[in-house]
């Protein structure tokens, strides 16, 4: 009896973060498709829903068009309180992120969808960050660095910001922006 071959994985993803994140675990997508998908916030909405629905919807779009593949996608939100906070697309923006997690506890959510034939497998992680009370100094050289662009709430952990960290409880690379023992249990162990 030979073993059946598994499904091309894709990852739906615009992230690099992401794609190396899934490198370091041995996982290596046969695809890097960045869905185009409608990402605004919904009135009202909670982080949580949010990162759920914005996951599910990016691996959607791409398995609309692979539906034979396993496509894996996933959705990073950073909130402080029931407000999620922007991706900084320019410095007034993260300046304005920073400022709101200075000196505060703020969560990390990614939530990560695996579609699989008829399968579908959705599961959020949640981390716990704190920052340390950052001065208007801090704020200026982090934006400096350009580690800002593009990031959820303004700061990629893995970076220079790693020293704005007072606090953490729960998965580094949850922050990153993958959850890596959630998706190796589904790409390896199930």
């Amino acid at each position: 009896m030979t073993a059946q071959a598994l499904p091309l994985l894709i990852l739906a993803s615009a992230s690099p973060r992401r794609l190396a994140l899934l490198d370091q675990i041995g996982i290596h997508p046969h695809l890097v498709i960045a869905p185009d998908i409608d990402e605004s916030v919904l009135p009202h909405e909670q982080p949580l829903d949010y990162a759920k629905r914005v996951a599910l919807a990016k691996a959607q779009a791409v398995f609309a068009h692979y539906p034979d593949a396993r496509v894996l996608a996933a959705d990073t939100v950073v909130s402080c309180g029931r407000r999620v906070l922007p991706k900084a697309c320019d410095e007034h923006t993260a300046h304005h992120c920073l400022w709101r997690l200075s000196g505060k506890r703020h969560r990390v959510i990614t939530a990560v969808a695996l579609l699989q034939g008829d399968r579908v497998k959705l599961k959020a992680v949640t981390t716990i960050v704190r920052f340390a009370r950052l001065t208007q100094a801090d704020i200026d050289w982090y934006i400096a660095t350009g580690e800002w662009e593009g990031k959820a709430g303004g700061y990629a952990i893995q970076g220079a910001a790693q020293s704005f960290i007072a606090f953490i409880s729960g998965s580094v690379s949850n922050v990153i922006g993958l959850p890596l023992d959630v998706v190796r249990g589904w790409l390896v162990r199930d």
